[in-house]
């Protein structure tokens, strides 16, 4: 399951670690599932997913901080959660997933970046079927880690997959299984370091060097975005 992404998967975070916007992006999740859910992580699995992200990729403590108490606040913005879906060059799926104050703005700008790329957006819904919406988190290997233990320990909370990349550990399940599935690794004394909803092509598809150029300047013009939180793709 991991390879069908694993292109897309290290291209991004080789982009995330340089974006100047990172911390922003990570603020407004924090924000949104302050707003939604109230400002207890305890209480609040989705927050308690967004801080833990935001500690991996090192957000300070008082951004953390601050984008919670946005959420208390008289004057705090109000996001919707939108996804928006096109075709880009060489045929290739993307599914954009955005939180914005103006969706009006948002898709004025998501549609240019695929038009101006030679591709186009398709109706919401067009490609639903051809991504399978999944539950991934992520740790990193100890040396006493042991994968066969730790699949038997989390199949009663929805594990579907696990493997093993570069050191870290990915634990797969169901969309539904998220909360399930991210206590039951906390439970175990587990640091996680990344925890999200990812859409897994069924069918990915091999693209040329060339190809995945062109692709990949469309895909960081989407990234770049204010509004764009997460970008997936086909690509194998």
């Amino acid at each position: 399951m991991g390879r069908a992404f694993e292109y897309r998967r290290a291209a991004k975070e080789k982009r995330w670690d340089k974006m100047s916007k990172m911390f922003p992006k990570l603020a407004k999740a924090i924000t949104v599932a302050a707003k939604d859910g109230g400002s207890d992580p305890e209480m609040n699995p989705k927050l308690r997913t967004a801080i833990q992200n935001a500690k991996a990729q090192n957000m300070p403590k008082d951004n953390i901080e601050n984008a919670i108490k946005r959420a208390d606040g008289k004057d705090a913005e109000s996001y919707t959660e939108v996804n928006y879906e096109g075709k880009g060059p060489h045929g290739v799926l993307v599914f954009v997933e955005c939180m914005t104050d103006n969706t009006m703005r948002t898709v004025a700008n998501v549609k240019s970046y695929f038009n101006k790329a030679g591709g186009s957006m398709v109706p919401n819904g067009s490609l639903e079927f051809l991504f399978d919406r999944k539950a991934v988190i992520q740790f990193e290997k100890s040396e006493d880690t042991d994968i066969e233990t730790l699949e038997l320990e989390l199949i009663d909370a929805g594990l579907d997959a696990i493997e093993e990349h570069e050191g870290r550990i990915y634990v797969y399940g169901d969309y539904t299984e998220f909360g399930e599935l991210t206590k039951a690794i906390e439970d175990m004394g587990i640091d996680i370091k990344k925890a999200n909803l990812q859409r897994i092509p069924n069918s990915p598809v091999e693209f040329s060097d060339a190809q995945l150029e062109e692709i990949e300047k469309m895909l960081d013009k989407l990234e770049d975005d204010d509004d764009v939180q997460e970008v997936f793709t086909n690509i194998a």
